[in-house]
């Protein structure tokens, strides 16, 4: 069975749909609403068309696509520039030291603040697989090859690369975090503030969320737990995520308290050691380097796993490949291991 990952299309809605129906809450950007998902597909279409090339505040949407069937069985999302059309607010956990003289003991405190500290940074986000198709690699392909697209069109992207993984989400679909925290402040449940927040913004956290510092101390046991955590079906992501050289600097996400991790964008493994070259043979299939290649630009970006070989002038490629993306002798490929 073969996939290559390619742009998304206004037709690809109802599969969308039917993903997001599967997320099971807390997943933000890919909602169970047509109306966000259509508008979502809306701009992601502009973003592809637009043909210049400065970073501006552009959405493109990807998916994996099953080239013998053609179904939709993943997504994946770029934001170029956060923090644009409203504030891009995080959490950032800090310490507090103070000494007093008098009992001869210095405490330490953690407090959370609201900061807008990543605006303007760019976000890979959004990355969702259809659970009948969990096996293979997929999810890696998903993931990585957003990389090489990022590589194609740098100019497009910040100098800073962030990625938020859902926190904890206990089996009622609550957020043990947001219970006891956001949720006194909003009168609201998890799964409605989340919704909320995915339909229409998060305008709402900057007219009620307290503004001062908040000490974790204060919080429950559970909210506590939380802070930093990574959903169980996220921790996969998270050790991919520092593969690729990222790192968690304590910003954690206001909704559920899931860990936002950082990188500088030309120190992301897969962006740094992407290469490009040009296909001089087609081979059979299981000759050479298992590795994610990419071709062409925009609407017309498309990826899929191959197996590479070096050769004298560019490289070559397996029949299954150059089939899939409808490569031949002669067209310019982006490559990375596997």
């Amino acid at each position: 069975m073969s996939f290559k990952i390619r742009a998304a299309r206004m037709e690809d809605l109802q599969h969308l749909y039917e993903m997001a129906k599967l997320t099971g809450g807390g997943f933000t950007n890919l909602p169970a609403d047509k109306d966000s998902l259509t508008a979502k597909l809306d701009r992601s279409v502009k973003a592809y068309d637009r043909n210049t090339d400065e970073h501006g505040n552009d959405l493109f949407v990807m998916v994996l696509e099953n080239v013998e069937t053609g179904a939709v069985r993943g997504t994946s999302q770029l934001f170029t520039m956060v923090g644009q059309s409203w504030p891009f607010y995080s959490y950032r956990l800090s310490t507090l030291s103070q000494t007093s003289k008098e009992l001869n003991r210095t405490f330490s405190a953690q407090m959370l603040t609201l900061v807008t500290d990543l605006e303007g940074a760019s976000e890979v986000g959004g990355l969702f697989l259809h659970p009948g198709e969990r096996a293979g690699g997929l999810g890696m392909l998903l993931a990585r090859s957003r990389y090489l697209f990022i590589k194609e069109h740098r100019s497009r992207f910040g100098n800073r690369l962030f990625a938020e993984l859902r926190g904890v989400i206990d089996e009622a679909g609550g957020s043990p975090f947001w219970d006891g925290l956001a949720g006194r402040f909003f009168g609201m449940g998890f799964q409605e503030a989340d919704y909320f927040n995915a339909i229409h913004g998060n305008q709402f956290i900057a007219d009620l969320m307290p503004k001062h510092p908040i000490y974790t101390a204060m919080l429950s046991e559970t909210a506590r737990a939380a802070i930093g955590i990574p959903h169980p079906n996220g921790r996969a992501a998270m050790r991919m995520l520092e593969n690729e050289n990222f790192s968690y600097d304590g910003y954690v996400d206001i909704f559920d308290g899931g860990p936002t991790m950082i990188a500088k964008t030309d120190d992301v493994t897969s962006v740094k050691n992407a290469k490009s070259d040009e296909i001089v043979g087609i081979t059979a299939s299981g000759a050479g380097l298992k590795s994610i290649i990419s071709c062409g630009k925009l609407h017309d970006f498309q990826a899929t796993y191959a197996f590479i070989g070096e050769a004298d002038g560019g490289v070559t490629i397996d029949e299954d490949a150059a089939a899939n993306l409808g490569l031949s002798v002669g067209d310019m490929i982006g490559h990375i291991p596997r």
